[in-house]
């Protein structure tokens, strides 16, 4: 017996890291210490900061991975990892600074793999993150043939006295909302069982324009670091923001909220992408389960003055991005647990 024969080909694997170098190379920031090869990546904090703060997070990209291995889509969940961590991490001002990456596959399907770093490694450039390290761990009998597992990890920094983290919201803030993409990363055991129900393939269409359903599910989520980043730039009055991922807004609105305030949303400041109201109607998913399971359009929230929101807005579309003004901040009725008001259940 030896390693290859037991479903571990260590050959294979080193010659998957000569094929990606080139691409984590084309992340490299100028903090980054060393290349490719350590145990530990190492980076230096950028100059100009006098009291840095790190924040970190971590995320995968659920079980849209099944679909996305069915239809091979890699790279576009490269993008996603990157971006269900970084929207996380900007939510409090930071700039991402390095991700990590761990893939895990029953066996190792090197073009396949190499399609998916090449998504991480777009992520990272569009973020101005270093990818300053990963794992790929061939996992035979763990795995079924053919399929892989991905986590990611970001951290970023903020200076301590520009930390956006919601204390300073007050009722009669405004609430804008940012477009997504799509269902983005999240929702898909839902997504999967409605399209068994509905017998899709990848010819199914949907909507007015009859757009192919597979593509529209598999849109990469919209990285909004480089949005965040002009927003704070210039010098937009944000007081709190969220990422709208898993649980949708009702679940991840309040995240920014301090204690004693609620936010009170107009749906019909927005229309619902017909993405969402397909989903609805094959899977006959009730209100309010829809509500609590996807972002129905809504990738990205900022909380911001008054004074703040058209400047706000306009940057956003200035920048590609659909804005919108959906709602304010409001005191809470004593008594009452609520976290977003206006919503149709």
């Amino acid at each position: 017996m030896d390693y290859k024969s037991s479903g571990v080909d260590v050959e294979a694997g080193r010659a998957f890291i000569d094929r990606i170098r080139s691409s984590v190379d084309s992340t490299r920031r100028s903090e980054v210490i060393g290349g490719m090869g350590g145990f530990g990546g190492l980076m230096r904090l950028p100059k100009g900061f006098s009291n840095p703060l790190l924040v970190a997070g971590t995320d995968g990209v659920g079980t849209k991975l099944e679909l996305a291995q069915d239809y091979s889509a890699h790279f576009g969940v490269g993008l996603d990892l990157v971006a269900m961590c970084v929207n996380d991490v900007i939510t409090s001002g930071a700039q991402p600074l390095f991700f990590l990456d761990y893939i895990a596959s029953g066996t190792l399907a090197p073009n396949a793999m190499v399609e998916v770093v090449e998504g991480i490694a777009e992520g990272c450039r569009q973020s101005k993150c270093a990818l300053l390290g990963g794992e790929t761990a061939e996992m035979p009998g763990f795995y079924p043939q053919g399929r892989y597992d991905l986590a990611g990890f970001c951290v970023g920094v903020v200076e301590e006295d520009l930390l956006v983290d919601g204390r300073n919201i007050s009722a009669g803030d405004q609430i804008i909302g940012i477009s997504s993409s799509g269902v983005h990363s999240n929702g898909f055991s839902l997504v999967r069982k409605v399209l068994s129900y509905g017998k899709v393939n990848e010819n199914t269409v949907f909507g007015e324009q009859n757009s192919l359903l597979i593509n529209a599910l598999l849109t990469p989520t919209i990285l909004y670091g480089g949005l965040i980043e002009s927003l704070i730039t210039e010098k937009v009055p944000i007081k709190g923001m969220a990422n709208i991922t898993g649980g949708g807004l009702p679940e991840n609105l309040p995240r920014c909220l301090p204690d004693g305030l609620i936010a009170h949303v107009d749906i019909n400041s927005w229309q619902k992408p017909e993405l969402f109201k397909w989903l609805q109607e094959v899977g006959d998913i009730p209100e309010e389960d829809l509500w609590n399971t996807f972002n129905l359009g809504v990738g990205f929230c900022l909380v911001v003055a008054p004074d703040g929101a058209d400047a706000a807005i306009k940057l956003c579309q200035d920048s590609n991005r659909d804005a919108w003004l959906m709602g304010r901040i409001e005191e809470c009725i004593p008594g009452k647990k609520v976290g977003v008001m206006g919503l149709p259940y």
